[in-house]
């Protein structure tokens, strides 16, 4: 009899470059893919919102259905389970006498503890986990420093070190074809939103980008992005636009769910740079994936520290605010600054939101508003359909000042920022129609214009717009 291994799918629901599914399929062995969704994904939070939210839980299961369809098509299926890892492994190994686990390492506090619940799990019946670091593009055990915790603090030091040194490996191959499941086990439904306690998201005609969940999708847009409409080469220039689909890659949803492999990404961007061109837009697409490792890299070497007030720098200087009536009208997009306002409103419509644009709102939280930075990384973990554990809570220390920032106390000032990168208006004016009136020379300004002048533009403020949260001229002066 062939020995069965479970392997738990977490943030790699894809078939190409999935070592855990790789090795598992070239053992010989029983292979049982499975998937946990857990219902502690969407209990309530003390800010009163799921800890994720519907545009997120949607594109899972998206995902989750591609990946069964995927599956399917070697072969095998899906095994999908709503509980906790441990209760569905224990389920699970019950049903099919399996020894062995194979899954991806995680590195932040909830996912080790999920982790060291199923090992527990398969220790009672003499069952192992096996581990393997198929998250970034960099290895871990490739990175040229003795341990983690001589992981540089800032990144360009880590860049540069990792970029002379180390070497990506190899994409794993998607598996050949793999056995059915055993008759007796029930592959299980993929649940709906309603099942799992959420609301369908409205639909917003304002909304310019869709996003598919899975595999089968992020390859499509790897294809389309880099191949068919030739983007990459100008995605320095473009990649800090605010509306459409192809100002920037939109790969984050798939790289964060593992929908799609890091270094499959920077595998296509050598064939690209070896058969079209090599520029400063080819590299930076890698730079960022940089980042994106280096949070992770981060997350390792700090452990629970990303996620306390003070921070990975253990910053108790601070005295922030925990204002839960500005911290709903900035969640809303009613601070009467229309640049903030106009991102949170495409956030909590679409579930996403440019680069530039999350900077400077966590920007406007943390430093005009002075709201705790772990109230907006929450929202963030609830309303993002890209959402990275790593990612998102580093990107906030780094914001608020207490992460991995060389720079003392950063600030945008955001109407220098808006002007730069909205300087017609076209992103707020998109968004929030009723400004639609103004010109560019007032569009970013509202709250600088007299009465009179509102009147004629018909806009009031309290009433059909708020009245700006802060002072906007303190961004004229500087």
């Amino acid at each position: 009899m062939k020995e069965v291994i479970l392997v738990w799918l977490r943030n790699d629901l894809r078939l190409h470059d999935n070592e855990a599914l790789y090795k598992a399929a070239v053992s010989a062995c029983h292979v049982i893919p499975f998937t946990c969704i857990d219902p502690r994904w969407f209990q309530v939070t003390h800010l009163g919102f799921t800890k994720r939210g519907p545009h997120w839980a949607t594109f899972l299961l998206q995902s989750i259905a591609d990946m069964r369809r995927r599956l399917q098509s070697i072969g095998s299926n899906l095994v999908v389970r709503v509980g906790t890892p441990a209760q569905v492994v224990a389920e699970l190994q019950k049903a099919t006498g399996a020894r062995w686990i194979y899954t991806s390492r995680e590195v932040t506090s909830e996912e080790i503890q999920d982790q060291l619940a199923v090992e527990n799990a398969m220790q009672q019946v003499g069952g192992k986990v096996k581990y393997f670091w198929q998250s970034t593009l960099y290895h871990l055990e490739d990175l040229p420093f003795k341990s983690i915790e001589l992981l540089p603090d800032v990144f360009t030091q880590f860049r540069k070190q990792v970029e002379k040194t180390v070497r990506v490996r190899d994409i794993f191959p998607i598996p050949g074809k793999l056995p059915p499941l055993p008759p007796n086990l029930l592959e299980g439904t993929i649940p709906t939103l309603q099942e799992l306690g959420l609301k369908e998201p409205p639909q917003d005609r304002r909304q310019l980008v869709h996003f598919t969940g899975g595999e089968s999708a992020a390859l499509d847009r790897v294809k389309t992005y880099i191949w068919e409409k030739d983007l990459l080469k100008t995605y320095k220039e473009t990649r800090n636009g605010l509306l459409g689909a192809d100002f920037s890659s939109k790969f984050s949803p798939w790289l964060a769910l593992g929908c799609l492999s890091p270094r499959y990404v920077w595998d296509q961007v050598q064939k690209y740079q070896a058969q079209r061109v090599t520029n400063d837009s080819t590299y930076w697409l890698i730079f960022e994936l940089l980042w994106r490792d280096y949070f992770r890299f981060v997350a390792l070497k700090y452990g629970n520290r990303l996620f306390k007030k003070g921070g990975i720098k253990k910053d108790r200087r601070i005295r922030w605010i925990e204002n839960k009536t500005l911290f709903q009208c900035w969640m809303e997009g009613k601070t009467g600054i229309p640049f903030i306002d106009a991102n949170m409103q495409e956030l909590a419509a679409t579930g996403f939101m440019s680069n530039r644009g999350r900077q400077n709102v966590a920007s406007f939280l943390t430093k005009d508003l002075q709201i705790d930075w772990r109230w907006g990384a929450m929202y963030f973990e609830h309303a993002l359909i890209d959402y990275d554990v790593c990612s998102n809570w580093g990107n906030w220390n780094y914001i608020a000042g207490v992460g991995n920032d060389p720079r003392e106390n950063r600030y945008f000032n955001i109407l220098k920022q808006a002007c730069q990168y909205d300087p017609q208006g076209e992103f707020v004016k998109h968004w929030l129609p009723v400004l639609k009136p103004l010109p560019a020379s007032w569009i970013h300004l509202v709250g600088e214009l007299s009465p009179s002048q509102l009147q004629s533009y018909g806009i009031e403020l309290g009433n059909n717009y708020p009245s700006p949260m802060v002072n906007t001229s303190r961004w004229m002066k500087t």
